[in-house]
């Protein structure tokens, strides 16, 4: 019952992750608009979400994990409430960004776990919780392109309100309670408050300096003042006792190295690759790439293959608790790598998308699942909320950067038209593979074996 609580709370964090995806291609044409514009009704979310995951896993410690869900559901259904009554993209924006809070469930979800679940059937659980990701995001996928297809975009974020309102319910009624562990560490609201606006200045000034160009004042102060901000904030980190993210952590070889590896599989395959498939199935097959399919039938196509993936979950954990999450991560870095391949060679089959949508969701269901499985290994159990939640910061902010690079590479490719060109996915491609490469190289660094004794 615990699992299938946590796995159903989990499925809003996943929906709200992934449902605009599907939507995309229709924002540019309802607001006019190009790929990096519209991309940061995704990179908003991310960034909110990786700042969130890092506090509320602290919160939970303080003031008892199942209370700090509900108030983050409940900023949820406010956030898609916002961007179901605007009007332009900047409502959208806006209410993502409230929405992004709900990237703390899943660091929240796996401390529970971890708190009601006895310790041998923790990693098959990890892995159901955080594969569960898989699916419901690709159902996100269908459920939007239905909605898109019979009804309007305001319906998605209506859908979202709506689960998110039931989840509350199944964490009041359903969830065991207990009493808060309670901890003598303060929250780090300079940190938080600090990170999103620091990397957002940099994204913000690299995505326009292709229209304002490089030596702009405008784009310079953004990306220097950026930068200078997060150099601050990497300062401040350092000195408080309670940063959101604890750099010291990373004198763990196993921690560092597991971070690394999350940073490159985030800004690579786990961020860019669901946004880049809908854009490919549903691009009109008049463009330079494109399958012209309907928002229906490409949430269909995602949906069918993710299934394949939610199966590898259980298989995941198992291999995790046989001999490690190391091998789980090696085999997902690896199907991301054989993905992006097929991404460049059958952008223009619609069977060819099927098997890389297929590779890639097996792929991200090993990835996903190994990560929190290897920070279980390295670190005590008093510390799993505070190292998921760093976790959650890496990923969701290498998901944001990614997303943003890649939405940027399409905006300057575009033709004058607005159509993507290939030049623009085979860039993506390159930036996909190299991302790839490089998770595999941080993963082999680590060493062989199952949980450590801490």
């Amino acid at each position: 019952m615990i699992i299938a609580v946590l796995v159903a709370v989990e499925v809003i964090s996943a929906f709200e992750t992934s449902m605009v995806y599907a939507a995309i291609p229709t924002f540019i044409a309802e607001f006019h608009s190009d790929a990096a514009t519209v991309g940061w009704a995704v990179t908003a979310f991310l960034l909110v979400a990786a700042a969130s995951a890092a506090v509320c896993g602290r919160l939970g410690d303080m003031y008892g994990r199942e209370r700090v869900l509900i108030v983050l559901l409940c900023a949820a259904a406010v956030g898609s409430i916002v961007s179901a009554v605007g009007d332009s993209i900047g409502w959208i924006i806006a209410g993502r960004a409230i929405q992004g809070v709900a990237g703390a469930i899943l660091p929240l979800c796996i401390g529970l776990a971890r708190e009601h679940l006895p310790a041998s059937r923790v990693p098959v659980a990890v892995a159901i919780i955080s594969g569960s990701a898989v699916a419901a995001g690709s159902a996100s996928l269908l459920v939007a392109g239905v909605l898109l297809d019979h009804a309007s975009w305001h319906m998605i974020f209506l859908v979202a309100a709506v689960y998110a309102i039931g989840a509350i319910a199944l964490v009041v009624f359903v969830l065991p309670w207990r009493r808060p562990t309670g901890t003598k560490e303060t929250v780090d609201y300079v940190g938080a408050v600090a990170f999103v606006p620091a990397i957002a200045a940099v994204l913000l000034g690299v995505n326009k300096s292709t229209a304002w160009g490089w030596t702009n004042p405008a784009t310079l102060g953004l990306v220097l003042g950026g930068v200078v901000a997060l150099v601050l904030w990497v300062f401040w980190e350092l000195r408080t006792t309670s940063p959101i993210v604890n750099i010291r952590q990373f004198s763990n070889r196993k921690f560092a190295l597991t971070m690394l590896a999350t940073f490159a599989i985030s800004i690579g395959p786990i961020g860019v690759t669901t946004m880049i498939i809908p854009i490919v199935l549903q691009s009109p097959t008049t463009a330079p790439f494109g399958l012209g399919l309907t928002p229906t039938n490409a949430g269909w196509l995602s949906f069918a293959g993710s299934m394949f993936g939610f199966v590898c979950t259980p298989l995941s954990g198992r291999i995790a608790a046989a001999v490690g999450a190391r091998t789980s991560m090696l085999i997902g870095s690896t199907l991301f790598l054989i993905g992006n391949a097929m991404l460049f060679v059958f952008h223009d089959s619609v069977i060819g998308m099927m098997i890389m949508v297929i590779t890639v969701s097996v792929a991200t269901a090993f990835a996903y699942t190994a990560l929190p499985n290897l920070l279980v290994e390295a670190v005590p159990e008093h510390s799993t909320s505070e190292a998921a939640g760093t976790n959650a910061v890496i990923r969701t902010g290498g998901s944001g950067i990614g997303v943003s690079i890649a939405t940027m590479i399409l905006a300057s490719t575009a033709l004058s038209s607005g159509a993507n060109t290939t030049s623009g996915l085979t860039a993506i491609v390159v930036m996909l593979s190299v991302a790839s490469l490089a998770a595999i190289g941080f993963t082999l660094l680590i060493r062989r074996g199952k949980a450590n004794a801490a």
